[in-house]
């Protein structure tokens, strides 16, 4: 007697094969659409990036169905066969798991990268790196999509959460913190209507209900980053001026070893000097989103306290992204942070600095 759940085909002829230069074709794929992703998201996305992003998502929708329907029906797997209509018999079986496989990586490319031209603390950063996790461990999945139902409801339902989080805001033309929730409940009832409709509803749906959980505990944790907000420019400095339609700010560099940093790491300000802050964040055209600067000092041996918060809308559309400036007036020696961030707390970017008394070292004007 047949087994109730057949289990999975294998998807490859053999284990030991020899390589060709076929074998890198995956490869070369799967690197060339993440460089494309990287190219062409984040900064301008138009229409056309959410049709294909949701085409892909209804694509994996339509395949779950199809697999859950024939995992219903008890179609078994074609026995292997060395000719030619055997070939192409396993070919037609193991496609829409090929299939899935290129829908759910499509997805996490294009979500991981939006999300990291969006990320700017380490939280937010680690959040970014559960995604390339999953975007790696997706190339290794494909034998599992057969089997393992659950695994499918959780992926479609975080592809489904992280796409609507995304698409709400240019659509509302908002990023209000409400419409985190909703579009959270709404891409994981669009899993749970999936699973519902399903023939046989295989796996279980419970554990998507756990990564829904999961991201909105992260969001209030302030590990999500708040897209499609981008930090394109932000620095502290000195003699600020606003001069048609320029800001000018004159920084510390970093230390040619610092490559990393894009000013140094200590500010010398002269007495009853006053500290600017300025920054520059992308929002796409039609959104707005409520933002803020909180001022951060830290004493020696003391804790954070916030010294000033001060709050600006931003407006979408501008390439080089929505300018706004703050300051503080003759700041005490000691650690200080400038917190660029959501009204809702949502960090979009931080600058950790010291502050030191004396004149500024090799200054140089920038230009924002």
């Amino acid at each position: 007697m047949a087994p109730l759940f057949p289990a999975a085909p294998a998807l490859s002829m053999s284990a030991h094969r020899p390589f060709t230069p076929r074998r890198l074709y995956p490869v070369a794929a799967f690197v060339g659409g993440f460089l494309w992703d990287a190219l062409t998201l984040g900064q301008r996305v138009k229409p056309l990036d959410f049709w294909r992003l949701g085409a892909y998502l209804a694509g994996a929708a339509l395949l779950l169905y199809w697999l859950a329907w024939r995992r219903d029906r008890f179609i078994h797997p074609p026995e292997p066969s060395p000719t030619y209509r055997g070939r192409w018999q396993q070919i037609r079986w193991i496609a829409p798991y090929l299939l899935l496989q290129f829908f759910f990586g499509g997805l996490f490319s294009a979500l991981f990268i939006l999300y990291v031209k969006s990320a700017g603390h380490l939280p937010a950063w680690l959040a970014a790196g559960f995604l390339a996790l999953l975007l790696v461990a997706n190339e290794f999945w494909r034998d599992r999509y057969g089997r393992r139902f659950t695994l499918n409801w959780c992926l479609f339902a975080l592809c489904a959460i992280l796409f609507m989080n995304f698409a709400l805001p240019h659509a509302l033309g908002t990023l209000d913190t409400r419409w985190f929730h909703v579009s959270t409940a709404l891409g994981l009832g669009l899993a749970q209507l999936l699973y519902w409709l399903a023939p046989g509803s295989p796996g279980r749906i419970r554990p998507a209900w756990g990564v829904a959980f999961c991201l909105l505990l992260a969001w209030h944790l302030d590990m999500v980053a708040p897209v499609p907000l981008v930090n394109k420019a932000s620095a502290v400095g000195q003699d600020f001026v606003q001069e048609k339609g320029e800001y000018q700010l004159l920084v510390e560099p970093a230390p040619a070893w610092q490559f990393w940093r894009t000013q140094a790491e200590t500010l010398h300000l002269p007495p009853k000097g006053r500290l600017y802050g300025i920054s520059a964040v992308f929002a796409p055209k039609g959104v707005s989103a409520p933002l803020e600067h909180r001022w951060l000092y830290q004493p020696p041996g003391g804790s954070w306290s916030t010294v000033r918060e001060i709050r600006f809308t931003v407006q979408g559309g501008r390439k080089e992204g929505f300018r706004g400036y703050s300051y503080v007036n003759d700041p005490a020696p000691g650690e200080w942070r400038l917190v660029v961030a959501t009204q809702e707390g949502q960090t979009i970017t931080s600058l950790d600095f010291s502050v030191a008394p004396g004149l500024p070292a090799n200054p140089e004007l920038r230009r924002y």
